[in-house]
This record gives structure tokens, sequence and C-alpha cells, in this order.
């Protein structure tokens, strides 16, 4: 026998769906989200965790953010340089989509920002191994080191092997020449500056971030006022010439 059709307002009474049919949920689209829900944030680091991890405060709303080494202590530099008057920061965020999470990733350039998404969009690159080099290199002197093809400097990074370093100086040769290519660091040696005052201003800038051979660079670049300037100046010193 045929269903009878329902007439007034019996008609808005609707079959329900059947048994074992999963409802069709709103998906974000990861291709089309990514990276366009939070861009930039700006405010206090109210957590510092041991994996890589800051909380930044963002008028009572804190953000947990994934940051490579030392874009904390640059962006902290960035702020001091710009004399904001507070201790607030600025992250350039890569906003990460996945099906089970959405992840913040933060740098202190727009330009390490715009190297982190180039990695990532290399094949077998995902966000941990794109942060660990990023850590190791900031984004002119990831430029510098694909130019003049120095595979060594790439598989001193962990997580990075001989095969990945290849294939990251055949895929990027075209894709970080946006980026202006920074004069190389020494490769992890240790802090050639000598006496208390050096060793001090060194031990300061790696503290709040900064890779040995950056904090190395600054101090060398502040030559001999190391040694008859105040601590306190010598820092903001540094900082602002990290800045740059």
């Amino acid at each position: 026998m045929r269903p009878r059709r329902l007439r007034g307002p019996d008609a808005l009474w609707r079959r329900p769906p059947a048994l074992g049919r999963a409802r069709r949920h709103p998906q974000v689209d990861p291709a089309r989200g990514q990276g366009q829900l939070i861009g930039r944030l700006s405010g206090h680091v109210v957590e510092e965790g041991d994996e890589g991890t800051v909380v930044l405060d963002v008028s009572g709303v804190g953000y947990e953010v994934t940051v490579p080494l030392g874009a904390v202590g640059r962006a902290r530099g960035i702020a001091a340089n710009a004399k904001a008057g507070s201790d607030a920061i600025t992250l350039f965020v890569h906003t990460h989509v996945r099906e089970d999470a959405l992840l913040l990733y933060g740098f202190a350039t727009r330009e390490d920002r715009a190297a982190f998404r180039v990695l990532i969009g290399i094949s077998s690159i995902g966000p941990k191994i794109a942060m660990a080099i990023l850590s190791a290199l900031g984004a002119g002197e990831l430029a510098a080191v694909i130019t003049r093809r120095e595979t060594a400097r790439l598989t001193a990074i962990p997580g990075v092997g001989k095969k990945t370093a290849e294939r990251l100086v055949l895929e990027l040769k075209d894709k970080l020449v946006h980026l202006p290519a920074a004069p190389l660091s020494p490769a992890a040696s240790p802090p050639v500056a000598t006496g208390a005052k050096q060793d001090l201003l060194h031990s300061a800038l790696t503290r709040m971030g900064y890779r040995p051979a950056e904090a190395e660079r600054a101090v060398t670049a502040l030559g001999a006022r190391v040694d008859s300037a105040p601590l306190g100046d010598l820092v903001r010193d540094a900082l602002a010439l990290l800045s740059k």
C-alpha cells in the first residue's frame, strides 16, 4: 500500500535519517583555510614551554604558538628598536589546519614566515622539520645556503638527512629568490669573544633565545664598547643589531 500524502501541519514532519548514515558536518578546507585565519598576534609572552611553544596574551586571551628558536628574542629586539615603550611583541603567524587540530606557528619577521610556508610546501617536509630548519637558519641565511648549495649546513640540522638536503636545494633554488640572502654565520662554533663582559653579554643573548652564532656576531659588532659600556646598554644595542 502506498503511503498517504500528508497535508496541513502534518506535512512539516520529515522522515528521520536512515540508521547507520552519518550526518554531514561542515568541514574546513585546509587548502583554503590554512594560513588565512590568524596572520599576526601582538601581546605579552606569559608562558614559555620546553618544546618551542609560548603563550601570548592578547587582550586577555592566551594563544599557544609554536616558534622557532630565537624568534621571541628577535621579536623583542625588533620591539625595542622600534621604541614601542612596552614589552609587547609581534609574531607573524601561520595558521596550520589539520583534521584534528588547528595549530599556530609564529615568527619574528614576515620573511621567516614566508620561508616556513615555502618549506612545508615541499613533499615530506612537515612543520616540525621546517621549524627545525628555521631554528638553525634564518630566512636570509637559508636563502644563502640554498644559493650556494651548501648541503652540509642543512644536514647538520636535526631531522634533515642527505637526500632531504639535496631535495631542498633542488626545489628551493627558485622559490627563495625574493628573500634577501644574509651573510652566513659560523656553524655551531664556540664563542671566540673573551673576557668576563663578553661572556656575560653572549650568555644573556643566548638565554633570550638567540643562536650562539647570532650572539657572537652581535658581540663582535659592538667591538671595544663591550669593555666600557654598562651591560644593560650593551644588551639593548645588541638587540637593535640583531633585529636588522
